[in-house]
């Protein structure tokens, strides 16, 4: 992350990795319609495979920042990972983004026992509990679900909205980790009967024929947050000009992402084989919210993603807070007020205003909030005009406020 002058222009440069996922957009975008550019930032984008790659290209310096998982900063700051980097959460890529897709055999059980096939979260699970039980008194092995990470909004939706539906997701069912392009020819091949994954990856699986989409993080959670732009905490320190440089060219990025009639050139760009490499007729239409439930239908779905709107660029700290409480909820880590710290102090939102201070961006006055608490879209306070937050519910009606985390921690191992 050097400095050095191209032309008349003093450039910074900067390593940044990626999985090749439709939320690595507003990176995409910012390279190539030259938001990083305009702000004197030569960015190297480096596509990674898996998460792990990420997670210790970080720790060993050969990145210095990059598109991860929600909750991976956190768990780094909590010294959970071989390696654990110190890194810096300023800047969110985006709210909601994933499904739950299952094998057709799945599938077809649950549409017998009771799944309409609408992507609602409550029918779906309670099906999917009928097929859990129906095997178990078969005397059948367990079904087999694939998340991406272990520390990933994935596992910890996918388990939420389990165990919301009756399922312990550790007992009545098997957890496993792949990377997401994996992940549909796992399914084809029968090694797992269904996964929690972003897009593509869920599309690709319906469109082939290979299983069929039953939920989205969208319908279990409104507004929910997934992945964000982690920066190594040295960095940070070391470079605030390039960290707000960069949040800028991002933030730019994010707005033009989130333009409808940007929507195919945006494909076009994500579809590059550098990029993810899929078909732009696969992608243009879950950026407008057309989600491919099977090979022949589709359900339209609101604020499937958002990479703009709703204040999908904050880093709201009760967001940390959530994916911490699911991490202790399932053991991944211990709760204190420490710990508890060190998670909501994992995603900087006091950075994000700095940085976009000059634009006159609508800024969030308070870092954290109660989610699930918006049932319509609800003007906030904001720094400048026009910031409409929700609705941002959990399907199951619960609450989550961060003032009173060690109550909901109870409440939830109930």
């Amino acid at each position: 992350h050097d400095r050095r002058i191209v032309g008349e222009v003093m450039m910074q440069d900067i390593s940044i990795g990626f999985v090749p996922l439709l939320d690595s957009a507003v990176l995409l975008a910012a390279q190539e319609k030259g938001f990083f550019a305009a702000e004197g930032l030569s960015v190297n984008l480096t596509r990674e495979t898996s998460w792990s790659a990420i997670r210790d290209r970080l720790a060993v310096g050969h990145l210095q920042a990059a598109h991860v998982l929600g909750p991976m900063p956190i768990a780094a700051n909590l010294g959970l990972f071989p390696l654990s980097p110190s890194l810096v959460a300023p800047f969110a890529l985006g709210l909601g983004g994933n499904a739950v897709a299952v094998s057709s055999a799945l599938g077809a059980a649950m549409e017998e026992a009771g799944d309409s096939c609408d992507l609602d979260p409550a029918r779906a699970g309670q099906a999917l509990k009928a097929v859990v039980e129906a095997r178990r008194a078969a005397g059948l092995p367990r079904l087999r679900f694939g998340v991406v990470y272990v520390f990933s909004g994935h596992n910890l939706e996918l388990r939420y909205w389990l165990a919301a539906n009756g399922i312990d997701p550790d007992a009545d069912v098997e957890i496993v980790v792949l990377p997401p392009p994996f992940m549909p020819d796992a399914l084809m091949t029968g090694r797992i009967d269904g996964y929690c994954a972003g897009e593509p990856w869920n599309t690709i699986a319906a469109r082939r024929g290979a299983g069929r989409v039953v939920t989205v993080k969208s319908r279990i959670w409104r507004s929910s947050p997934e992945k964000v732009l982690a920066i190594t905490a040295s960095v940070c320190e070391e470079k605030p000009d390039l960290v707000d440089a960069l949040i800028r060219s991002l933030y730019k990025a994010a707005i033009w992402c989130g333009a409808r009639n940007n929507h195919a050139e945006l494909a076009a760009i994500l579809a590059r084989p550098d990029h993810l490499g899929v078909d732009a007729s696969l992608l243009k239409p879950v950026l407008d919210g057309a989600i491919a439930v099977t090979a022949t239908q589709e359900v339209q779905v609101e604020d499937f993603f958002l990479p703009y709107e709703k204040a999908a660029t904050f880093p709201w700290q009760s967001h940390a807070l959530w994916f911490y409480s699911q991490m202790v909820r399932w053991e991944f880590c211990s709760h204190s007020p420490r710990n508890a710290g060190i998670a909501a102090n994992s995603y900087r939102p006091d950075i994000y205003r700095r940085a976009l201070k000059p634009l006159n961006a609508a800024l969030p006055g308070a870092s954290l909030k109660v989610e699930g608490a918006l049932l319509v879209p609800t003007p906030v306070g904001a720094s400048a005009a026009g910031l409409i937050l929700g609705p941002d519910g959990f399907f199951d009606g619960r609450i989550f406020d961060p003032d009173r985390i060690g109550d909901y921690i109870l409440e939830q191992r109930s």
